[in-house]
């Protein structure tokens, strides 16, 4: 009709990605926090696609809101005002919900819900105890209670549908796609506004190049949610990535792979970085994760280097092979580690590496016994200690569940930092005991100092290790949280307790923040400031470049006779034996 006016409708969408809560019952939440979430930048984009392409009709705006609770508080009166405004349609999405993390997210969802507003939880542990469980088990049963859908598997062409059903008012129980895996290449990219990016430390983000993992640890999560047939994005999609945020000024990646060294692509995209960087100008600062024998990849690491490869994840679990054939991480070989570790200190690039304490053979004994052995005789940067955790939709679980096994029933609690189950050879304080301990004598002054020397030996970015020391030193200590929790000042609102708690007199909550403020500060500036200073005295150390010790020293045939690392075991002195035979055998072959 001439002159008529469409009338355009809006559509609500509002991104969740959740927080848990800490000791105290405050929700974990910082100024800035560390870690950048990947499943919140990939909802976005796909979010973001949907939008564009109007998959809700001409006429229909679809207005999208993405909130990480690590850095940003969940208003949710605010929210709810503002679905009010706009008949309540739209879709509250709690993303990438990890098991600790469910809690929160129930609780938020209850809130939107009592509004009958749409939820609909997607993530690791929906997905993971659809995976391995019947369906119902760890708390599936209060999402179908409350009305929540669940979002099992992967969003990649399937969330239009999602979108067209809340529209419609039929959001179904369940989506579950866990047996039909998309494929990833050509699929929208991941991006967050730079208001959500600026709220992490570093002005950084993240995206994945591929997804799922072929090998078997019986503690992961991943194989059983991402699949072991690993899927790719091609260096095209990864170049679109990149630009799509150094539009918006972020230069800075996490990419995500579990395992990047087996990408197949890995060479391709490396090359297409390192172009972006050397001839397109682009200055890229990238971590990766990779597994203990990519040294072994010829031009590997020189390449993650030129590609802009500033630090690496490194899943080391631990340096037992007794401990690392229980949890099926058959690919670890201890005879390797240290050449690993000196191939990447060659480059001046900062490791981390992630060490799992509660293996059935561990002892309070025999972890101060392997600390000691790590820090004498590995070149390791940054040791990131976890509680071997059963979490839901890992083989651990599973096994443990099937069995009858009690384990911990509050799911805030899987956080890979309490201690969930029982354990053959320690008690529970004593299982927790040795895992604080862990953090202070790893990140001890007297080893930090050490720390900063094989650093200028090495070339690395002082600066940088001095702020990654002080926030791995300090977190656990100051805050109570795993340092990947941490972020910098933590934030608290009374509205944000966990439900059941009593809420404090707000006098008394105030007085108290004040207090706890002025503690740490004093105690995080007194931290940093003795860092600091250890890392001028390092840095204008004329001899600076010819330091070295134990760790530092190139591997030799004679390894085996030397290093306790490789003799503290039966089974360590056997790896030792067996690389000893091969390599005699190798040579004999030459």
């Amino acid at each position: 009709m001439r002159g008529s006016a469409v009338v355009r409708r809006r559509f609500q969408l509002v991104l969740i990605k959740p927080s848990h809560y800490g000791d105290d019952g405050y929700v974990i939440r910082w100024w800035r926090s560390i870690i950048p979430s990947n499943s919140l930048a990939s909802l976005y984009g796909i979010a973001a696609d949907s939008a564009a392409r109007r998959v809700l009709g001409e006429d229909v705006d679809i207005d999208i809101e993405a909130i990480d609770e690590f850095n940003t508080r969940v208003d949710i009166p605010e929210l709810l005002r503002k679905f009010a405004k706009n008949k309540n349609v739209g879709l509250v999405a709690l993303v990438g919900v990890q098991s600790n993390q469910y809690p929160r997210a129930l609780d938020i969802a209850s809130r939107f819900r009592e509004a009958n507003i749409p939820v609909a939880i997607g993530g690791f542990h929906v997905s993971g105890c659809l995976s391995m469980l019947d369906g119902k088990a760890v708390g599936l049963d209060a999402c179908r209670e409350m009305g929540v859908s669940i979002f099992a598997g992967e969003a990649e062409g399937r969330f239009d549908m999602l979108l067209q059903d809340a529209a419609a008012g039929r959001l179904q129980p369940i989506y579950n796609y866990l047996k039909d895996l998309p494929g990833i290449e050509q699929t929208p990219v991941p991006l967050l506004p730079l208001l959500n990016v600026e709220r992490t430390l570093g002005v950084s983000t993240s995206f994945d190049a591929g997804r799922g993992c072929p090998y078997q640890c019986s503690f992961c999560t991943i194989i059983n949610v991402q699949g072991r047939k690993s899927r790719f994005r091609s260096p095209e999609d990864i170049e679109s990535i990149v630009r799509a945020n150094w539009a918006q000024g972020i230069s800075r990646f996490f990419i995500t792979d579990d395992n990047f060294t087996r990408n197949k692509n890995w060479e391709a995209i490396l090359d297409r970085l390192v172009w972006l960087r050397e001839a397109q100008g682009i200055p890229l600062g990238l971590m990766i994760q990779v597994d203990t024998l990519c040294h072994k990849v010829p031009n590997f690491i020189e390449k993650c280097k030129r590609a802009g490869v500033t630090r690496v994840f490194i899943g080391l679990e631990n340096i037992n092979p007794d401990n690392l054939l229980n949890a099926k991480k058959r690919q670890n070989k201890i005879t390797e580690y240290r050449k690993m570790l000196l191939a990447w200190k060659d480059q001046g690039i900062i490791t981390f590496a992630g060490y799992i304490l509660g293996f059935p053979g561990d002892t309070p004994h025999s972890i101060r016994k392997d600390i000691a052995i790590l820090k004498r005789e590995l070149p390791l940067d940054i040791v990131e200690f976890f509680c071997l955790t059963p979490l839901p939709g890992s083989e651990d679980h599973q096994g443990l569940w099937k069995s009858g096994v009690a384990m911990d029933p509050d799911l805030n609690n899987y956080d890979l930092e309490h201690v969930c189950t029982a354990h053959p050879r320690m008690s529970t304080s004593e299982w927790a005991g040795i895992y604080n301990e862990a953090w202070s004598t790893y990140y001890s002054p007297d080893h930090m100092e050490v720390l900063l020397r094989r650093a200028g030996a090495s070339g690395i970015k002082m600066s940088s290790l001095v702020k990654i020391l002080y926030q791995f030193s300090t977190m656990h200590t100051l805050e109570g949280v795993h340092p990947l929790q941490s972020g910098v000042f933590r934030l608290r609102h009374p509205d944000e307790r966990r439900p059941g708690l009593e809420r404090e007199n707000f006098l008394f909550f105030r007085v108290r923040l004040a207090a706890n403020l002025i503690r740490k500060t004093w105690f995080g500036l007194s931290t940093l400031t003795s860092l600091s200073v250890a890392a001028i005295r390092v840095s204008y150390d004329p001899r600076r470049l010819d330091y070295t010790d134990e760790a530092m020293a190139r591997a030799t045939d004679d390894d085996d006779i030397n290093l306790d690392l490789l003799n503290q075991t039966p089974a360590a002195k056997e790896a030792a034996a067996h690389q000893k035979r091969i390599l005699e055998l190798t040579r004999g072959n030459a």
